[in-house]
């Protein structure tokens, strides 16, 4: 009888510790990291939790954000301009993304290359999926237009 005792234990317990790793791996992410926004509108506030007053509503789906510190589901981001505030983790995506910033045009090229052909002009604020970067330039899908960006323009790429 002691045995099945040991058993029925060794089962809960390795049942509560599958309730609970999910939840122990998200709050053990290595600090920084980079994220971007996944839903139509977030909230940006000043506080962990509903209760606190929203600062920023961000409209934008895509913009990349670096998540600084995490606290039981809520998660200190910074956001492109530099502005920091709390948004739910629910309403972030690991998925990489980069804006464009800086003054003026920058050119989208075939290659990693100043010499490479000319794809697109991108402005500003242009947002894309970010994939591979190497040697200052990153590969940057902006709606299916891809290409290669010199990584100096944009935020979201490179170490958090």
């Amino acid at each position: 009888m002691p045995s099945m005792i040991r058993l029925a234990l060794l089962t809960f317990s390795a049942g509560a510790c599958a309730l609970i790793a999910p939840a122990a791996l998200a709050q053990d992410a290595e600090l920084p990291y980079w994220a971007s926004i996944d839903a139509e509108e977030a909230y940006l506030r000043r506080g962990a939790g509903e209760q606190f007053p929203i600062d920023w509503v961000y409209t934008r789906e895509g913009l990349p954000v670096r998540v600084v510190r995490l606290i039981q589901g809520w998660r200190y981001v910074e956001e492109p301009d530099g502005t920091m505030g709390w948004m739910y983790e629910g309403l972030l995506s690991r998925r990489r993304t980069a804006i464009v910033t800086g003054e003026g045009i920058v050119a989208m090229r075939a290659d990693p290359a100043d010499s490479a052909p000319l794809r697109w002009n991108l402005e500003p604020g242009v947002i894309g999926e970010l994939g591979d970067c190497a040697e200052g330039w990153c590969e940057l899908d902006v709606d299916g237009h891809k290409g290669w960006v010199e990584q100096s323009r944009l935020w979201g790429a490179g170490e958090p």
